[in-house]
């Protein structure tokens, strides 16, 4: 397995002469610098991938177009491949949400997961040619591919929540096995958005509305029809 050395934003970020506390006003604003400088990093490189792939782009690349120090790149990411890690961070926080929605009980499980759809397209779906670099890094690198696999287990096990939430309600076939349910949902977003890079057209969410109406007839107790 291999260990993601990514910073989160939502830990403080030392001094180099650790002399400031961790609740500290300055400690709170070197953290907020941090996460600024973290995400534009991220920003950029999603852009040189987009516009390059994954495998034409280097450190030194991503650096100069966020305009910062090769070693400052270092302090927040392992390598170039670790940079994805903000990617697997912002997809898992929105299935963390959609659990929380679930479990409130306020949405339906359907709204919940429709919802969800369509929120974990807006990463890939800025453009193909995104989606196409981040297809490609998944398949060839071996770092990556690691990430993406323990991330995706991590998904489904969430995700596995909402659908026995969904069960317990009524509004989803309880003979299904929750984590096969997950699973396909995983390859049903996947599948669509492979699909939508290569045909572009219409647009992502376009894609993913038809695919979410069509697996929820799949999952859905008899007589229980998508909403439109």
């Amino acid at each position: 397995m291999v260990k993601s050395h990514l910073k989160s934003p939502g830990h403080p970020v030392p001094s180099r002469s650790g002399t400031a506390q961790a609740g500290s006003p300055n400690a709170g604003r070197r953290q907020r610098r941090a996460s600024e400088t973290r995400l534009k990093l991220f920003r950029c490189a999603l852009q040189l991938f987009a516009e390059r792939g994954f495998s034409g782009v280097t450190v030194e690349d991503i650096t100069e177009a966020a305009d910062v120090g090769k070693g400052t790149f270092f302090n927040y990411f392992e390598s170039k491949d670790h940079v994805l890690g903000v990617m697997a961070e912002i997809q898992l926080g929105k299935v963390a949400e959609s659990v929380a929605q679930a479990a409130a009980g306020k949405l339906t499980v359907q709204s919940v997961l429709h919802r969800l759809f369509l929120r974990v397209a807006e990463e890939p779906g800025r453009s193909p040619e995104l989606a196409r670099a981040l297809i490609s890094s998944f398949l060839a690198n071996r770092t990556v591919r690691a990430m993406m696999a323990r991330n995706m287990q991590e998904g489904r096990r969430m995700i596995a929540e909402i659908v026995a939430a969904g069960q317990k309600r009524e509004e989803i076939d309880p003979r299904l096995k929750k984590e096969k349910a997950a699973m396909q949902i995983q390859q049903v977003v996947m599948g669509t958005v492979l699909l939508w890079s290569l045909h572009e057209k219409p647009a992502l969410s376009a894609w993913m509305e038809d695919s979410f109406q069509h697996f929820w007839r799949s999952i859905a107790l008899s007589g229980r029809e998508p909403k439109s």
